[in-house]
């Protein structure tokens, strides 16, 4: 039976997906299909090239995402995405989904054309940077004549690839809509944030019913997208609301 994986955007909380795939290989579920945006398209590429969930974890330890030589220049964003190419060459050698042990998709968005990009074949590495590329922090990625930045503008989670080859579709959602007071929204910036937020948690979760199980964290709220001392509880989160679920369905 072909199970399918949809493990949505989240920046740092993406590392979340990590504990889920523990936790669902500690149940004996390993999935036959991947679909993925932003951190999700990085830990579900990671995931069908074969890369085991330590090292996988260790690789959002130690990646330097700040670094000095990571800054762009002449470029509108403040890292420079490309930057991060030899990074994930470390992983894939041969830069082609079709060295992948599982199938994978990847959505990006079209920054010029606005439209939604889900990328399954040809190079595999601009596309799993152009997925996280967080607009405003990091650059757009150039593939063929376009320009894409992350995939969660437009699907934060994408169940729509898995859909016509899963008889049954597993769904990890790490970016919740945090709980605010109306002293939060302080600045125009902040309404128009929060609003973006809002549309966008509501059509992912739109989306939960095309899945046979959905596993969203709680406590993933209390973290921000860029958090880097808060992966080990992340990853626990992740792992423990798993385990939870999966022992609720035996």
């Amino acid at each position: 039976m072909n199970t399918g994986l949809v493990l949505s955007g989240g920046g740092m909380r993406g590392v979340a997906h990590i504990g889920v795939i523990k936790a669902l290989e500690e149940h004996g579920i390993y999935p036959t299909h991947i679909s993925g945006t932003s951190a999700g398209a990085v830990v579900g590429a990671l995931y069908a090239g074969g890369v085991g969930w330590p090292e996988m974890l260790n690789f959002f330890k130690t990646i330097p995402i700040f670094h000095s030589n990571r800054y762009a220049l002449s470029k509108p964003g403040f890292i420079d995405t490309e930057k991060f190419y030899e990074n994930f060459k470390a992983f894939f050698p041969e830069d082609n989904f079709n060295v992948l042990k599982k199938p994978l998709y990847i959505t990006a968005t079209d920054i010029i054309n606005g439209t939604l990009k889900i990328f399954h074949k040809g190079q595999l590495i601009k596309p799993i940077l152009a997925s996280a590329s967080v607009p405003g922090m990091f650059t757009p990625i150039k593939i063929g004549n376009d320009y894409y930045v992350d995939g969660g503008v437009l699907n934060n989670f994408p169940t729509e690839p898995l859909q016509k080859d899963c008889e049954k579709i597993i769904g990890v959602y790490v970016n919740p809509l945090k709980k605010i007071n109306i002293v939060d929204l302080k600045h125009a910036y902040s309404v128009v944030e929060r609003a973006y937020k809002i549309k966008s948690a509501s059509e992912s979760i739109l989306k939960f019913t095309d899945c046979d199980i959905v596993i969203s964290p709680e406590g993933l709220a209390g973290y921000n997208t860029f958090d880097m001392n808060g992966i080990d509880e992340i990853f626990d989160l992740g792992y423990l609301a798993a385990k939870k679920i999966l022992e609720e369905h035996k």
